[in-house]
């Protein structure tokens, strides 16, 4: 009898586990839907678990997220990062992010452990969008982690080129511009507790430039 109830006790265990790995994942999914959509068009949300029930404590095996248009500031893109940290693997993309100022085209995401790599492409049309002063920016030069980008802009009828630098410094992405006393002058493009920086690149693309950028999770 004792026998009996250890093998049905077992075949429920089975059939719980079975239908959490059937129903979780897609209630995972929806729910992430759900979320992305207040904020743009969601194309697809897959999430894979096994067993899906660390699912319930968040963990997640793999998640990938197509999206054709999001926007959110560089704050709220923080916090979705920082939710991903207990994600192993993410493939996130978007076909148009408005990140506040300036729109990237072709974003994407991956994360690998605490890894993560980014790359977007940035037109010159969006550029002027942001800052009209802008006539156009471009990459100069790209190494030891860091770029130079040339950007030339007319103000009041005169128009300059000034150099500025893009670096990863104590986390964070900085842009400087290369004057005297540009440090006065430095803007901070992006910060998060969550997410250190540690590297950016870019190279000449049709009409603007790519970037790319390496970091991880804190």
């Amino acid at each position: 009898m004792r026998r009996i109830a250890l093998i049905a006790t077992a075949g429920v265990v089975v059939v719980v586990f079975g239908v959490a790995q059937l129903v979780l994942p897609g209630v995972a999914a929806q729910s992430l839907r759900d979320r992305l959509g207040h904020s743009g068009e969601v194309l697809k949300v897959q999430v894979e678990a096994f067993p899906a029930i660390e699912l319930l404590w968040h963990h997640a095996d793999r998640v990938v997220v197509r999206m054709r248009r999001y926007r959110s500031s560089t704050g709220h893109l923080g916090s979705l990062l920082a939710d991903a940290r207990d994600v192993g693997s993410l493939d996130a993309s978007s076909a148009e992010l408005d990140a506040g100022l300036l729109t990237l085209r072709d974003a994407a995401l991956r994360k690998r452990g605490d890894q993560l790599t980014g790359s977007a492409r940035v037109t010159e049309a969006d550029l002027r969008a942001a800052l009209p002063i802008l006539d156009s920016v471009q990459p100069v030069a790209s190494s030891s982690g860091q770029l130079t980008l040339r950007g030339t802009a007319t103000a009041f009828g005169v128009t300059a080129t000034v150099d500025a630098t893009v670096a990863a410094v104590s986390g964070q992405l900085i842009v400087q511009p290369n004057i005297p006393l540009g440090g006065l002058a430095t803007i901070t493009a992006f910060a998060n507790p969550h997410v250190e920086v540690q590297d950016v690149g870019a190279s000449t693309a049709p009409g603007g430039f790519s970037v790319s950028a390496r970091g991880r999770l804190r």
